[in-house]
Parts: structure tokens; sequence; C-alpha cells
């Protein structure tokens, strides 16, 4: 069955949803994108998305051509148009098209999408068994570079990573900065358990500052579980008692194993398995 797309300011069969070869975010990756979920027919921390996409638009100066409260409403009129009650939507925001060249005065009008589909990024065995991973090679780009707050379309660094993992039978890669300290996953923030407290790196670690994430930091919170934002190294990742994933798509994920090396007694520990359910509780709220 064909789905449906929003493209600008109207629905449209996804046939018809198209872009020009000349767009900018075809060219050389220059747009802005969000990935949210849907349930029960409602969007999760929908403000928060779309705070953090304009905020994303306008460190590389991209004007996006509608107003928030538009652009919600097409989040939820492409999801009710696809019949979605629980599912994933791609937010997607580009240059527009223009001459070849990276000049972005050249471009003009700005696309708006969005796609609405289901989603299921790991099998339901990772989440009760929980995953390996491996470190890769492949570094975080350096914040001076160009900063991960902005969820750009250019997604090569993290896609780097990601074939490493793969190529290692791994279906999540660990990424460290230049300092050699832990940043993120390819796609999901990271969170250990030590001494009973939870520990994640702070944004300055060279990581997206997840909607997902900071839920999470919240039910730890609510549940008296101390959450500290602090540097952290592999040796942290390999002496964890616990370690857990968390993004928009995976949700929270326990992660059993490191470059090799159990994390704890390799099994989804006791404040993941919490954190989980809280967060399948909050989500169905």
């Amino acid at each position: 069955m064909s789905r449906i797309i929003f493209m600008n300011d109207h629905l449209v069969p996804e046939e018809q949803a198209v872009v020009s070869v000349f767009d900018h975010g075809l060219l050389y990756g220059d747009g802005v994108f969000e990935g949210l979920r849907s349930y029960a027919g409602k969007v999760f921390r929908l403000d928060d998305h779309l705070d953090r996409l304009y905020a994303s638009a306008r460190a590389i100066c991209l004007e996006i051509p509608l107003a928030k409260a538009a652009v919600a409403k097409a989040v939820v009129d492409t999801l009710a148009a696809n019949n979605l009650a629980d599912g994933y939507v791609r937010l997607v925001v580009t240059r527009g098209a223009g001459s070849l060249g990276l000049d972005p005065n050249k471009t003009k009008h700005p696309q708006v999408i969005v796609i609405a589909d289901t989603i299921s990024l790991y099998p339901r065995e990772f989440y009760e068994k929980g995953l390996r991973i491996v470190t890769a090679a492949t570094q975080r780009t350096q914040s001076a570079a160009l900063s991960p707050r902005i969820k750009s379309l250019n997604y090569l660094n993290n896609i780097m990573a990601k074939l490493e993992g793969l190529q290692a039978g791994c279906v999540e890669a660990l990424m460290l900065n230049h300092k050699g300290e832990v940043a993120e996953c390819t796609g999901d923030n990271v969170f250990v358990i030590r001494g009973g407290k939870l520990l994640t790196p702070p944004p300055d670690a060279g990581i997206l500052e997840g909607i997902t994430r900071g839920a999470v930091m919240e039910l730890a919170g609510a549940a008296g579980i101390e959450c500290r934002e602090v540097a952290l190294v592999r040796h942290d990742l390999y002496t964890a008692e616990e370690c857990f994933l968390t993004g928009t798509a995976a949700e929270v994920i326990p992660v059993v194993e490191i470059d090799g090396r159990k994390v704890g007694a390799a099994v989804p520990g006791p404040i993941t398995k919490r954190l989980t359910a809280d967060f399948h509780a909050l989500v169905r709220r």
C-alpha cells in the first residue's frame, strides 16, 4: 500500500513525494532532521523534538518555511493519513534546490518532508537478553569541527562507525571522542550503572542530547536513582555493573558485552529493567 507523505504544505502519495536532484540536502547533506515516535496516537515529546529541530536549523542558518505549529500539525496529520497509532516519524528539512557548489545563498525553497511508518530497530531478543557492541575506530566528529547538537542530514561519521560494528557482527558500535572518552553509539546515547548511580557522558563529550536520554534521566530522578553527567572512558564501561543505550527508535536497550568483555553478570540488570519499565509506562501515558 502506498504511504502518504507530507511535502511542504500538503499530503501526497509517496510516488509524488520527490525532491530536485539539485537539492543541497541530497548533494551535500545540507539540512536537518528529527526522528519521533507515536504511541497510542500521541507523539512522544513533540515540542522537545521541534525545539531541537529549529535549534539545529538556526545553527546552520536554515530558515524553516513553516511555523512550529504548522510542522506539529503536519506530523500529526501524516500519522493519521497512514492510520498509524504506534509509528515512527522522520521529519526532514533540506536546504532546497540550488546550483552545483557549496554556497547556500544560491539555494531556494527549503523542503519540509514528513514520513510516517512503522519501525523495529532491534529484534525483541536483544531487549530481553541484551546487546553486544564493539568500540569503533572511527572517532566522533570533534565539536569544534561540527557540533553534535546539530542533527544534520550528514550522518557519514555515524555510518562509518556503524559499518565497523556490523563487520564485527554487532548491530551497534561505541564511538569515542578525540580525547579517548566515551561519546555515544552510532544512533544511541550511553548509560552505565556504577555503585548504584547512573552515569552518562556530558554534552561536551561530543553527544547529541537525546530526547529519550533526557526522559530516562528524569525517570531516574523520580525513582531516587542518582544520575550524573561525567566523562567516561572504556574502562568505566568494562567495569560497570550495568549498561544500556537510549534512543527514539531503540527506546531503552541493555548492553551485556562490550569489546568481548562481559558487562556485570552479562544479563540485563535490575536498574536497567526498572528504567525500561518506567519508560514504557511513561510513553503509554
